[in-house]
């Protein structure tokens, strides 16, 4: 039985910043994505039966290029909340790095989304 599937630095385009500068252009964003699929001790050899991580890795680019928004919390909790309800996951934590800082070598959030039970 597999416990999760992670995706480690998925690069990733989003317009994102305080000021308003810092969004004019998208910047480049690392993401780390860790999940616990619901099939997990079904997969059998099937990719049907678990979560295609190509997938995943594609919605992710395709939210973050498409959002214009101000702060990285807002960025990793969307993220979380926008996998928790495309894909089979009982459980998603999504970390958003940001190379933002000169004396750093990034900032990052994470958010955890739980899928809801019933």
């Amino acid at each position: 039985m597999i416990d999760c599937i992670h995706i480690e630095q998925l690069e990733i385009r989003a317009r994102i910043g305080v000021p308003e500068d810092e969004r004019a252009a998208p910047q480049r964003l690392a993401c780390n994505i860790t999940f616990w699929p619901h099939n997990s001790a079904t997969v059998e050899d099937e990719i049907g039966n678990t979560v295609d991580y190509a997938k995943v890795a594609e919605s992710v680019k395709e939210l973050a290029s498409a959002s214009e928004i101000r702060l990285l919390e807002t960025l990793a909790e969307k993220v979380a909340a926008h996998l928790i309800t495309r894909f089979p996951m009982r459980k998603v934590r999504v970390e958003v790095r940001k190379f933002a800082l000169p004396d750093a070598k990034f900032v990052s959030v994470s958010a955890t989304e739980e899928a809801a039970v019933g």
